[in-house]
């Protein structure tokens, strides 16, 4: 054998355990890959359980949203109405208070005038009195 049957068989010898690496790691990576993709199957599955459950809690949201807004508007009319009644009460103390000061008023007056009439008549009576002792003496 020569020396280039000698490096010919070299080369050859190197190049089959290049060819036997190359396919273990493509093997490894053919592993790999198979491993990838059933990891995102399995994601992919999950993210479809989420995203099946995340509609569902969003139109559940979507529908308390709805409730209490139907609801706020219904309480609205309450509170107008509340509003209407507070209003009136005072409008009714206002008017109570007036009626109140006017009796006040009127019966301060009559005070003055029931005391006038008292000291009138005891004037009156004391008048009667005295002449009516002069009269006995």
């Amino acid at each position: 054998m020569s020396l280039a049957g000698i490096s010919l068989l070299i080369i050859a010898i190197a190049f089959a355990f290049i060819a036997i690496f190359v396919v273990k790691t493509l093997k490894a990576a053919s592993s790999t890959m198979t491993s990838v993709s059933q990891t995102l199957e399995k994601v992919e599955g999950q993210m479809q359980g989420i995203t099946t459950e995340s509609e569902s809690l969003l139109k559940k949201t979507n529908h308390i949203a709805s409730d209490i807004e139907t609801k706020t508007k219904t309480l609205d009319g309450l509170m107008d109405a509340l509003s209407n009644v507070g209003t009136t009460v005072g409008h009714v103390n206002q008017s109570i208070q007036g009626v109140s000061e006017s009796v006040a008023h009127a019966s301060h007056e009559r005070d003055e005038k029931v005391t006038k009439a008292l000291r009138w008549g005891d004037a009156a009576i004391e008048l009667y009195l005295k002449w009516k002792r002069k009269k006995v003496q």
